[in-house]
């Protein structure tokens, strides 16, 4: 496994007291910004996914030449959005 150092964080002095205060013994700021980013890079992994599905799937889209132009889909929706405002009561 790689380990790589952290950048510098520039926590304000009333913060870094209280962040201090907060530590556990053998605890350490390092290694609260450490699972920070953990916990972060765990809930961004599902959008990542989700962007890298999405690109991959308008790749297959263009490279198949079968698409369905923007244009026509916002036309569909004003169409059906048209046929909603008709249909509800006033």
């Amino acid at each position: 496994m790689k380990i790589v150092a952290t950048p510098p964080v520039c926590i304000d002095p009333a913060s870094r007291e209280e962040i201090e205060q907060a530590l556990d013994e053998g605890d350490s700021l390092a290694c609260i910004a450490e699972t920070a980013v953990r916990q972060e890079i765990t809930r961004c992994e599902p959008q990542s996914e989700f962007l890298r599905r999405g690109i991959a799937a308008i790749d297959r889209t263009a490279a198949a030449g079968d698409g369905i132009a923007p244009s026509s889909v916002i036309a569909r929706l004003e169409a059906k959005l048209a046929e909603a405002r008709k249909a509800r009561p006033s």
